[in-house]
C-alpha cells in the first residue's frame, strides 16, 4: 500500500521550506529598511521590476560602455577562466613538487606564507605596471590570487599520503613517474579539487573588485558604472547576479569533484 501524500510530501517540504523562509526573511527586512530609509535604496518590487528591463535583453550593445549584463558577465567570465586556467596549469604542479620534496617545500613555504595574506587589490598596480593594460592586468590578479588554495591543498594532499604507500614504491623502485600517476594521482584528487573550487571563489571574487578600478566590460564595472548614474536598483541586481554566477560555479565543481572522488569533498 502506497504511503499517505502527507508522509511522501514532507521530505520536499523539509527541503523546500527553510530556504524559502529564509528568503522571506531577506525580503522582509530589506522591504522594511527601504521603507524606513530616505537614502534612496529601493523595495525588492522596484528592483524586481527594474530586473525584469535588464534582462529583457541582456545581450544589447550601444558602445563599449553600454553592454547589457550578459555580455558584462561573459566578459568576467572570460577573464575568470584565462587568470583561474593559468593558476592552475602553474599551482597544482608546484603543489605536488613542494608535497614530495621536502627541501623545496622549506624553500617555498615561507614565500607562500609571505605573499598569500597580500590583499588582491595590492596586485592590481604591479599588473599595470608589467603589462601595461587593463585587461592583463586584472588577469594577473586573478592568477597571483587563484593560486595559493590550489597549490596549498595539493601540496598538504602529497604530505598526508600514507607513508607505506611510499615504502612499496621504493620497494618495487618505481619511478617517479609511476609514483605519481599510480600513488600521488588518485590519492591527492579530492584535495586538488577542493583547492580547484575554493580558487574558482576567489577568482569570481576578485574579478568584481578589479574590474571596478581597470574599467572595460565586465560586472564589476557595470556595477561602478552604475554607482556613478546613481542607479541603486541596477546595483542590487548586478549582486544577486554575482552570487548566482558563484553560486553556479560552486554547484558545478562540487559536482565534478564528486564524479571523480565518489566520495564529499572536504573544504
Amino acid at each position: 500500500m502506497a504511503p499517505p501524500l502527507s508522509d511522501r510530501l514532507k521530505p520536499l517540504v523539509a527541503l523546500v521550506l527553510p530556504p524559502l523562509a529564509g528568503f522571506a526573511l531577506l525580503l522582509l527586512i530589506w522591504s522594511l529598511v527601504a521603507m524606513g530609509n530616505s537614502s534612496g535604496l529601493p523595495t525588492p518590487l522596484d528592483t524586481w521590476k527594474q530586473a525584469l528591463t535588464v534582462f529583457s535583453d541582456p545581450f544589447y550593445s550601444n558602445g563599449p560602455n553600454d553592454q547589457g549584463v550578459g555580455w558584462n558577465v561573459l566578459s568576467s567570465l572570460r577573464r575568470v577562466a584565462l587568470g583561474f586556467g593559468l593558476a592552475a596549469l602553474v599551482g597544482i604542479p608546484l603543489g605536488f613538487i613542494i608535497g614530495r620534496f621536502e627541501f623545496l617545500s622549506r624553500m617555498i613555504n615561507p614565500i607562500i606564507s609571505l605573499l598569500r595574506p597580500v590583499s588582491p587589490l595590492a596586485w592590481l598596480p604591479i599588473g599595470l605596471l608589467v603589462f601595461k593594460g587593463a585587461n592583463p592586468a586584472a588577469i594577473w590578479t586573478i592568477f597571483i590570487c587563484s593560486i595559493w588554495p590550489m597549490v596549498i591543498n595539493t601540496a598538504v594532499g602529497v604530505q598526508r599520503v600514507p607513508q607505506d604507500y611510499m615504502n612499496v614504491a621504493r620497494v618495487l623502485n618505481l619511478s617517479e613517474w609511476k609514483i605519481f600517476t599510480t600513488i600521488l594521482f588518485p590519492s591527492v584528487l579530492p584535495y586538488m579539487l577542493t583547492g580547484v573550487r575554493l580558487a574558482v571563489g576567489t577568482a569570481w571574487l576578485v574579478i568584481v573588485a578589479a574590474e571596478m578600478l581597470t574599467g572595460g566590460v565586465g560586472i564589476g564595472f557595470w556595477v561602478w558604472d552604475e554607482w556613478n548614474n546613481l542607479n541603486v536598483r541596477n546595483i542590487i541586481i548586478a549582486i544577486f547576479v554575482i552570487g548566482i554566477v558563484g553560486l553556479v560555479l560552486e554547484y558545478a565543481l562540487i559536482r565534478l569533484a564528486t564524479a571523480f572522488t565518489f566520495d564529499e569533498v572536504r573544504t
